[in-house]
């Protein structure tokens, strides 16, 4: 049962004990469904093709990953030659960050912060900001999200987010085709939780999460209004894992959301690009 009494700030306290206690966990057993550290350390790649093409070359330039969790993406674009600088709430989330450069032997910096506070200190430090997969539903505040993205691009930089599409989102079951989540309106949706998306056969101590659903439109329009220049939108019915582990999987390996006789998005991807000054 979905509860939407909760503040902004109880769901910041309640999203970090939570990511905290997934921090500890993801990566620790064999069956992990997303989080292999041994083979990462031996030098798999963990980014997708889709953020990848949306980001480009992204070697000698300086990378900003927000909610980077124990650092497996943001070291990966460093593999590919990036400068990089991981954010995360989670203190448990940023020492694994930390422990697992160094035993990669990756350059990276890793700091503590809410993505809706991101410090001065990343202010106009960045080519590119990425953020991919389970990110704007724990933001209740998406515009001050997309400010700090704004803030922390130099001008000309480009944020790149991909992210589960909000129509996904809103599936809970699909045999029998259950839908329990808003689409949009930014209401906080409080939940008990048991256990992980990368583990779901791991049993955790129950904690209370908050989460924020956004539609497509008023993402954009946070975009926009943090003086972001959206230069590509794209929402894919395809997907090459299943986030959420309820997705079909067709003949040629990739997941789907059925939808009648077609389907509807998984994924949705975005390219904003912070102005340059203007010219005298």
């Amino acid at each position: 049962m979905i509860d939407t009494e909760a503040t902004a700030d109880d769901g910041t306290a309640l999203n970090r004990a939570l990511w905290d206690t997934r921090a500890r966990v993801h990566g620790s057993t064999a069956t992990d469904r997303f989080y292999d550290v041994e083979s990462f350390v031996a030098g798999r790649e963990t980014l997708r093709p889709l953020e990848r093409e949306l980001a480009g070359d992204v070697a000698g330039k300086d990378l900003l990953h927000l909610q980077c969790h124990f650092g497996m993406n943001t070291l990966s674009w460093a593999r590919l030659g990036a400068r990089v600088v991981g954010v995360d709430f989670s203190p448990v989330a940023v020492e694994r960050a930390r422990l697992l450069a160094e035993r990669t032997g990756l350059p990276a910096t890793f700091v503590e912060a809410d993505t809706q506070r991101l410090p001065d200190s990343l202010a106009g430090r960045f080519d590119l900001v990425v953020a991919t997969y389970g990110v704007l539903c724990w933001i209740g505040d998406l515009d001050a999200w997309m400010r700090g993205a704004a803030m922390a691009l130099r001008p000309g930089g480009s944020l790149v987010l991909v992210d589960l599409h909000p129509a996904f989102q809103t599936v809970a079951t699909l045999e029998p085709l259950v839908v329990d989540w808003p689409y949009g309106g930014g209401e906080p949706q409080r939940e008990t939780v048991t256990g992980t998306y990368a583990e779901p056969g791991l049993s955790l101590p129950a904690q209370d999460a908050v989460e924020y659903p956004h539609s497509i439109g008023e993402i954009v329009t946070a975009a926009a209004t943090a003086g972001l220049t959206v230069q590509h939108l794209g929402e894919h019915v395809t997907a090459e894992f299943d986030p959420r582990g309820i997705l079909p999987q067709g003949q040629d390996g990739l997941y789907r959301l059925p939808f009648g006789d077609s389907h509807l998005p998984v994924l949705y991807s975005l390219r904003a690009r912070a102005p340059y000054p203007p010219t005298s």
